[in-house]
């Protein structure tokens, strides 16, 4: 079967389309009742739902959500009371009631508003008796007018929180990468038992035929010897290949977890999704490699958190520029008596009745300054070729990735060949047996290298298979 259809996305239609449907969630029960298969979908979706890693990446987004609300708080509008008496020896000193709102705006500027009750027999001149009201605004000329530490704190909380589902996504791929690699070994490692067990059972079969043989005087009675070295020869390596098996399976265990965050240890019963094998997997074709690398450069979650870092640290060089700049506040208040400071709206009564003050300071050496806005440029330097680094590394992987990819497909294509020659070979030396005119010796050897070429075949399948996820892995599309 030949399938040619354009992959639609990096790794999408038909190379992944294909063994996603082939290897569909196939968790039910078998024929027999008894034994169950595990796909790789339902695998990857236990891992993704379930293993502690994966919830822990999802923490990490809820931290960063937390986080912006947080920064958000440099914004809030506060609410203020101040409110003193003292009375002394039968004398009321002073009785104040100051209630006020504060409001700070996106572009440095304070507003504030409030009303003011002083009464007493003894108050400070500065302080105006009876009741009054005030509007006043505070406004940064120099420093803190294009960048201060709230507006900082904010935008890089929006920025982090971005990041975080960058690094989310990068957990992810990590993750779902290693599972896939042992799910695969653990696919493989049952190939080989199966293939063996064939072997052992067919091996079963010619060890009585070869008994009848001898007892009915057409074999030489070293016939027996013959088979039952071979037959001893399989059950051996069946008995390491179900070693091996249940080892990748308890490998594989590690992945799966409850819901209720219990581990969960995979059953015996538990078998490994073998549908794939009826799949044309030798005429299969490859992604454009250009389309994965530039999709690879542009989604990648490592590059994406870099992108993201460099903007933040963006903002902190302009937040510590403002060190580099005076400091220059103007401040006026609107007053007014009564607790309505707009009763008198006009520009004679404002004129008479105001508050202003402006605070200038500056560092005259302005080392702090300097050396901050000096540190943030060298982070950015150092961000920045980690980021081509980071670059190149991953370039350097997707091309590996499909170049192995490839090249297991040419591997799988010449053993898929290789077999078949085996095969032949096989089926004529039994031919040439039955007639008498070949040895048992030959049959095993022939044999014996049919097996090897299955297991290999078997062996270059899984890989083929796990490398597809790999190359999706070096893109960072594995989510």
């Amino acid at each position: 079967m030949m399938i040619a259809t354009p992959w639609p996305r990096v790794l999408g239609v038909p190379l992944l389309s294909i063994f996603l449907l082939l290897l569909g969630v196939r968790a039910g029960a078998q024929a027999d009742g008894l034994s169950r298969v595990l796909s790789q979908d339902a695998f990857l979706d236990i891992v993704r739902n379930h293993h502690p890693v994966a919830r822990q990446a999802n923490l990490i987004v809820d931290r960063a959500k937390a986080d912006l609300i947080t920064a958000k708080a440099g914004f809030d509008p506060l609410l203020q009371l101040t409110s003193e008496r003292k009375t002394f020896d039968g004398k009321n000193y002073f009785d104040h009631f100051n209630p006020g709102l504060k409001i700070p705006t996106w572009y440095g500027v304070e507003v504030s508003a409030g009303v003011e009750d002083h009464l007493g027999d003894f108050l400070n001149p500065e302080v105006t008796p009876g009741r009054s009201s005030y509007l006043s605004f505070s406004v940064p000329l120099a420093r803190n007018l294009l960048m201060d530490k709230r507006r900082a704190v904010l935008q890089q909380a929006r920025i982090f929180r971005e990041q975080s589902k960058s690094e989310r996504l990068a957990v992810l791929n990590d993750l779902l990468h290693e599972a896939t690699k042992d799910y695969w070994h653990w696919v493989g490692t049952y190939l080989v038992h199966m293939i063996l067990t064939e072997a052992v059972g067919v091996n079963e079969v010619r060890m009585r035929l070869v008994r009848q043989g001898v007892s009915g005087g057409d074999r030489a009675a070293i016939d027996t010897t013959e088979a039952l070295a071979q037959l001893q020869s399989f059950r051996l390596a069946q008995a390491e290949a179900w070693l091996e098996y249940r080892k990748a399976g308890f490998e594989l265990s590690n992945y799966l977890w409850r819901a209720d965050d219990r581990p969960y240890e995979m059953p015996v019963d538990i078998l490994p999704d073998t549908s794939w094998a009826s799949a044309d997997l030798q005429r299969i074709q490859l992604p454009a490699l250009e389309g994965v690398l530039s999709a690879a450069l542009l989604e990648h979650p490592k590059l994406m958190v870099l992108d993201q870092k460099m903007k933040s640290l963006d903002i902190d060089r302009r937040l510590k520029f403002q060190d580099l700049l005076p400091m220059v506040n103007l401040k006026y208040n609107f007053l007014n008596s009564g607790y309505n400071v707009f009763n008198e709206a006009s520009f004679a009564y404002y004129r008479n009745n105001y508050k202003f003050g402006i605070d200038i300071a500056m560092p005259l050496r302005l080392s702090q300054g300097r050396g901050q806005y000096q540190a943030a440029k060298i982070k950015i330097t150092e961000t920045s070729l980690d980021l081509g680094l980071s670059r190149l590394s991953i370039e350097n992987k997707v091309r590996y990735q499909f170049t192995e990819l490839a090249g297991l497909r040419n591997q799988v294509v010449l053993a898929a060949d290789n077999l078949q020659n085996y095969e032949r070979l096989f089926r004529g030396e039994v031919s040439r047996f039955r007639l008498g005119e070949s040895t048992i010796f030959l049959v095993n050897m022939r044999e014996s290298k049919l097996l090897e070429a299955r297991q290999k075949l078997a062996s270059l399948q899984t890989k083929f298979m796990a490398s597809i996820l790999s190359l999706r892995w070096s893109a960072g599309q594995l989510r």
